[in-house]
């Protein structure tokens, strides 16, 4: 028998095989249908979008009928003080959250575990999770109100008979209140993750650390985080990949005319650049710029990680 022949026969086999084994799990297989269909519609198809960089877009002749401009938005971009001011603060406010408010959720929820008090724990799992729930135009009313220079902060300061702080004015003040309002919005998110992942850790390991006189710093050391390290480097992974990519609605609401050279960031460029002076092509080259640097950064984390001993993501 030839080897082609062979090759034909192995192929048509492996096809039978998995016929039958989706005829099999047909219903599970029928449940991906319309997830599988959401990702297609919702995030593949719009990805359709992007051509909108290479072309000078005219609303009245759509996105395919409007004529080929290259990487002319891409030139401009780069050639624009703006456009490199809002990715230095896009990458300043990103590495301060990364550096301020990534081990928080992981301090946090070692701490919980070690909490014997079932109570203590739920109440504080409730009051760091709640804010999760809360949009950030509530939340920069929030913040107006307790720093800005008749809240309560600043009024406190003046009983106490100390100086009044510009926080929501001084640049370097606006940036510690963005990064202490991104800790209390998001950290209780970030906690659950840290709490489902330690409780699949095996309690066998504590019983024997417990047997052979080992302390609580030395199970947390040695036990704990070394079982949540999978957790932790996905998270890590996933908290670079965002690194270029910022949220809209945290540092236009927080922002103000003040500190705009501060919290003028790519997202809110985009806006003004985009809906404000009506330029969509030149707003998704920009944003195409974000995504590729975004998607650049994942795959080389992960391979660094994989080269540390970790699995990554990828």
């Amino acid at each position: 028998m030839s080897k082609t022949l062979k090759d034909q026969k192995k192929a048509s086999s492996k096809i039978n095989s998995l016929g039958k084994q989706i005829w099999k799990y047909k219903a599970l297989y029928l449940m991906l249908v319309l997830p599988f269909l959401q990702l297609i519609l919702f995030k593949y198809k719009p990805m359709l979008g992007t051509v909108v960089a290479f072309k000078k877009y005219n609303i009245f002749k759509g996105m395919w009928d409007s004529p080929w401009v290259g990487f002319t938005y891409f030139k401009e971009a780069f050639a624009s003080t703006t456009f490199w001011t809002a990715v230095k603060n896009t990458l300043v406010l990103n590495i301060g959250d990364l550096i301020v408010g990534f081990p928080i959720p992981i301090f946090l929820a070692i701490l919980l575990y070690e909490v014997s008090s079932k109570k203590v724990r739920s109440i504080t799992q409730l009051v760091t999770y709640l804010p999760h729930f809360l949009s950030w135009v509530i939340i920069g009313g929030i913040i107006t109100q307790v720093f800005s220079s008749a809240g309560m902060v600043n009024t406190l300061l003046k009983n106490l008979g100390l100086s009044q702080i510009d926080f929501l004015s001084n640049p370097q003040s606006w940036r510690i209140v963005y990064w202490i309002s991104g800790i209390w919005q998001g950290a209780g998110y970030s906690l659950i993750i840290y709490l489902a992942a330690l409780t699949g850790v095996d309690t066998s390991l504590y019983e024997a650390s417990y047997l052979d006189g080992a302390g609580r710093w030395r199970r947390i050391w040695h036990i704990t985080i070394p079982q949540i390290r999978p957790t932790i480097t996905t998270m890590l992974i996933m908290s670079l990949g965002k690194v270029m990519a910022i949220s809209f609605d945290r540092p236009y609401m927080l922002g103000n005319a003040l500190v705009k050279d501060t919290s003028e960031v790519i997202s809110t460029y985009v806006y003004s650049v985009g809906l404000g002076a009506g330029r969509f092509d030149f707003a998704a080259a920009i944003g195409l710029f974000q995504s590729i640097i975004g998607v650049i950064m994942i795959l080389s984390v992960n391979k660094i990680v994989k080269k540390l001993g970790e699995e990554g993501i990828l």
